[in-house]
């Protein structure tokens, strides 16, 4: 009896979380956006499991990822500078996040003129350090086990890039429909 190859099996029966989104033209797509799903929530529970472990707990995974882009090349950043860097249109939840990072005196804003810039403070450059010690220790030091695991995450991060670009896309479309 032939044995079937593994992509027919996989196109055969796509690991899905919406089966009755699923095209005929691309179960591919909706492999991925179950994957997408399932990763997202791994990276947003490791985020904040490594922040807490650093010594900053009760954060979310947005508050994480605006303390560290706040913190990234040691620069002020502007609220619609973060909002546009990280792709997100509501600039109240990165406000938010900001006025609570400021809270625990790990961000601190200054006004030039009538614009409001955020840096880290030592104390938030610190929780950092501590995060990306922690990172290397439990997550990069894991990758050291498939040495071209490091090519196909570079490539993976470009595809995801791409893959942005046709979600905005598609969301512009939508919202004129």
């Amino acid at each position: 009896m032939p044995r079937k190859n593994s992509t027919a099996i996989a196109n055969a029966n796509p690991i899905v979380s919406s089966a009755h989104l699923v095209s005929p033209d691309s179960a591919e797509m909706s492999e991925f956006e179950f994957g997408l799903i399932v990763a997202g929530n791994a990276f947003h529970r490791w985020i904040i499991h490594c922040m807490s472990a650093a010594g900053l707990k009760d954060l979310t995974p947005l508050d994480v990822l605006v303390l560290h882009h706040v913190t990234h090349r040691a620069r002020d950043k502007r609220l619609a500078d973060i909002c546009f860097i990280m792709n997100i249109e509501d600039t109240h939840l990165v406000n938010y996040a900001l006025k609570k990072l400021q809270g625990l005196g790990v961000v601190m804003s200054q006004k030039h003129g009538k614009e409001v810039t955020y840096a880290a403070t030592d104390l938030g450059r610190g929780y950092v350090q501590r995060y990306r010690d922690i990172r290397e220790s439990c997550l990069i030091d894991a990758l050291k086990a498939d040495d071209g695991l490091n090519r196909d995450i570079g490539e993976l991060a470009r595809l995801l890039r791409v893959l942005s670009g046709m979600y905005d896309q598609a969301a512009r479309a939508a919202a004129s429909l």
